[in-house]
């Protein structure tokens, strides 16, 4: 049997990276909860395009665009406030938000490195962002805020 993992080496975001990510996140979350749209199927999902490289997005039956990766924003976080609560796995601590932002978050940086992976400087890299509620990760937009930022030099 062949192992079809590809080969590549994870560069680790930089600082800058992360911080970027994490303070557009925070305000696409602030947003969708503030306008009571956080709902227990509401999702985080994300584009990467690198410069120079195919990466065809691909596609389902009915013509809708997949995301490269999304979080289930449930995980996470309570559904159908108007406020950011950390879902009750998360409340039995003081900290129980921060913790909540800092695996949510974890798990995105991850993801967004693996696509990342195949450069060494993310400049010229874009992340794409999106929350929102979809039926199911593939359908169109119930409910949507987006962002789209550029990713800066050092990985």
């Amino acid at each position: 049997m062949r192992d079809h993992t590809p080969d590549f080496k994870l560069h680790e975001l930089s600082l800058d990276n992360k911080m970027l990510i994490r303070q557009t996140v925070q305000q696409l979350l602030e947003k969708l909860a503030a306008d009571g749209k956080m709902t227990g199927e509401s999702h985080l999902e994300f584009w990467v395009e690198l410069p120079g490289l195919k990466h065809p997005r691909g596609t389902f039956r009915g013509g809708f665009l997949m995301p490269d990766s999304f979080v289930y924003l449930g995980d996470y976080f309570q559904s159908d406030l108007r406020a950011l609560q950390p879902a009750s796995e998360y409340s039995s601590t003081g900290e129980g938000l921060k913790k909540a932002w800092d695996d949510m978050l974890d798990e995105l940086y991850y993801q967004v490195e693996i696509f990342t992976s195949g450069h060494a400087s993310a400049k010229g890299v874009t992340l794409e962002l999106w929350a929102g509620n979809r039926q199911r990760p593939e359908g169109e937009w119930s409910y949507a805020v987006d962002r789209k930022v550029e990713l800066s030099h050092a990985l």
